[in-house]
């Protein structure tokens, strides 16, 4: 058992090294892009949730 968890943790180690990390600019470019699109989604998400509100409201 203790040899299965070392050599789990060695070859973590060992794939960690291939990753090829993104480079500062790319990571706040695609950062940007995240919280744009998601505050793009709120703001529909809002409008068609108060859309439906007020249908209700005069049909109720």
């Amino acid at each position: 058992m203790k040899e299965k968890i070392i050599n789990f943790f060695t070859d973590v180690v060992k794939e960690m090294k291939k990753v090829t990390w993104p480079k500062k600019e790319e990571l706040r470019e695609t950062t940007v892009v995240v919280l744009a699109v998601c505050g793009i989604i709120a703001v529909f998400v809002y409008l068609v949730d108060t859309i439906i509100s007020q249908t209700m409201k005069a049909i109720l």
